[in-house]
């Protein structure tokens, strides 16, 4: 745990229930250890191969609202140690999301790796931006050959973020991944089924 993700996560409300819960101690322990504003290898690489994760953000009527946001492995892109970003694409033009970050920048990520059930979360200001206003961060976060329509830009400035525990993540696979565990499996069998047809025409002749 960061000294700054408890210094925003833990209010004193949360400190109260975490004092009458009897584990306010140890978070007070692992609050002083060292402050983590900026991206490591470890968050980087995480974030790079990420397909999904989810937004989290407030609208002026004070309820969260959270979204889930999703593209090709690698659309959420790191642009330095403190910013991440990417490409937003036409969808179904509710607008919340954009809208709550119009009036209020702060928002939270939550991205997991379901195989691996590892989970980061992140605090962070949020930055909308039209296409036309940078076209070189465009260039940047391009997707180039995504099948679909970008209608702006979104960019989070990192506050703190913290790893979080694997308990009851259940493990989930999507196809590719279920398929490359499967091709040594369908490899073999190709090579089987090679050997019997070498066979097959060896008898006949």
């Amino acid at each position: 745990m960061a000294k700054n993700f408890a210094e925003i996560a833990f209010t004193e409300s949360v400190k109260k229930l975490q004092e009458l819960k009897g584990s306010r101690r140890s978070y007070e322990r692992m609050e002083k250890f060292r402050i983590a504003d900026r991206l490591t290898e470890a968050e980087i690489s995480f974030i790079k191969n990420r397909d999904s994760f989810y937004l989290a953000s407030i609208g002026t009527q004070q309820y969260p609202y959270v979204q889930h946001r999703g593209g090709p492995k690698g659309f959420l892109k790191v642009l330095d140690s403190k910013r991440i970003g990417f490409i937003d694409f036409v969808g179904n033009k509710q607008y919340v999301s954009v809208g709550n970050m119009k009036t209020n920048n702060n928002v939270s990520l939550i991205m997991v790796d379901y195989p691996t059930k590892t989970r980061l979360k992140i605090f962070a200001k949020s930055e909308v931006i039209e296409l036309n206003e940078n076209p070189e961060l465009y260039k940047l976060l391009d997707l180039k050959d995504y099948q679909f329509k970008p209608e702006r830009m979104m960019i989070f400035y990192i506050e703190a973020y913290d790893w979080n525990c694997p308990q009851h993540i259940t493990p989930r696979f999507t196809e590719d991944e279920v398929m490359a565990a499967f091709l040594p499996q369908q490899e073999y069998v190709w090579k089987l089924e090679a050997e019997i047809k070498a066979i097959k025409e060896k008898i006949k002749s």
